[in-house]
Order: C-alpha cells, then sequence, then structure tokens
C-alpha cells in the first residue's frame, strides 16, 4: 500500500511461510524466541520488537490495532530521516528485484561441505552480473551475494541424487547449486554462463 492509503484500506498479508526474519530489523525467526506477527497496517511480518506500536486504522473502524514502527510513524504524521539510511546491498528486498529480475527461483544451495540448503535465488535485472540469495522469496535481505564475473561454470552434476546441479568456481570459492528439473538448469546455465563473461543476459522469466 501507497502511504497515503495506509490504515485507510485493509492489506495484502504476507503468509508466515513467506519469510524467514522480521520484514522490518531482518533479524530471523526462530521457533523459540520470534514470534510472527502482523502490521495490521501493512500487512507485512514483523517480529514482537517491531510490532510494538499501536495506530487507528480508517478500514477497522478508528480501532486501535498492532503495527509496525514504520507504518506508525507514516500514521501518526511523523517522519523519521533515520530510516531513510542508505540500504546496504544485502538489503534490496527480494520481491523489490524477483519482480524485476532476469531469473528467479528456488535453488538447492551447498557452500564447501555445508548441507544442502533451498534459497531463493535472484539475478536482477539492474546487477545482471550478480547472484542474490535469499531464505524466501519475500524476505527483505538477502543471505549473500555471488559477483559471477570470473567464476567456471561445470555443469556436470556431482551426485546422482542431484541430477541436475551445477558449480561455480572461483580459485577457492565453490558454490553449488541444484535445479529442480533440467529445463531450469539450463535456463540457469544460459544466464551465468553470460553473467561469467560479463555479458548482460537476455531476460529468462518469461
Amino acid at each position: 500500500l501507497q502511504n497515503a492509503e495506509l490504515g485507510k484500506r485493509a492489506p495484502r498479508w504476507i503468509r508466515d511461510n513467506e519469510v524467514t526474519m522480521c520484514m522490518k530489523c531482518k533479524e530471523p525467526f526462530n521457533a523459540l524466541t520470534r514470534r510472527r506477527h502482523h502490521c495490521r497496517a501493512c500487512g507485512h511480518v514483523v517480529c514482537w520488537k517491531c510490532s510494538d506500536y499501536k495506530a487507528h486504522l480508517e478500514y477497522d473502524g478508528n480501532k486501535l490495532n498492532k503495527v509496525c514502527k514504520d507504518c506508525y510513524h507514516v500514521i501518526i504524521g511523523c517522519t523519521d530521516s533515520e530510516e531513510k539510511k542508505k540500504k546496504g546491498i544485502l538489503e534490496i528486498e527480494s520481491a523489490e528485484v524477483s519482480g524485476n529480475s532476469v531469473i528467479c527461483s528456488f535453488l538447492q544451495y551447498m557452500e564447501k561441505s555445508k548441507p544442502w540448503q533451498k534459497a531463493w535465488c535472484v539475478i536482477p535485472k539492474q546487477e545482471a552480473l550478480v547472484l542474490y540469495m535469499y531464505g524466501a522469496p519475500q524476505d527483505v535481505k538477502a543471505l549473500a551475494t555471488i559477483p559471477l564475473l570470473g567464476y567456471t561454470v561445470d555443469d556436470t552434476p556431482r551426485s546422482a541424487d542431484l541430477p541436475h546441479s551445477f558449480k561455480l568456481t572461483q580459485s577457492k570459492s565453490i558454490h553449488s547449486f541444484a535445479a529442480d528439473n533440467e529445463e531450469l538448469k539450463q535456463k540457469w546455465l544460459k544466464v551465468i554462463h553470460l553473467a561469467v563473461k560479463g555479458e548482460t543476459p537476455e531476460c529468462q522469466n518469461e
């Protein structure tokens, strides 16, 4: 919702399972300490610390509702210049880059000898040579970024369990990925083969 509409219309609720961290302070949710709350104004999933504000919402008959800090400031009409600090490279929201990306999908990811994990991978159009990895499609901060330029691509599968895998290597860093099917793997490889040479790939998100 645009700032002007906050509190006047009911927001689209982001589902709990679409995020792995608070959409405001970026603290990871875990089973014990971080309960998930929804901001009643913007619909974002936030932790208890970030939902500790209340504002009167027009769409709910002006009743007091739990809101996040950002919406609270907007609704009560106070602006916080500190909030507008420059976002770091990892703090580009996933939904923002996924909506304007060359390619994005879930891939299995493995680094060195750590176990495989599922990651939401995105190559944004405005930075078509960088691979962003998120825990989930609506996360507001990337877990990692890989500048693809100069990497070597090896697309021979590592194991029979993950037949659609490929890896990126550059001196000592090795990143292994696995797609759910061959078609998805080939789409990613098409993009990555260009990016490692510094060429801007065509959009694969059709």
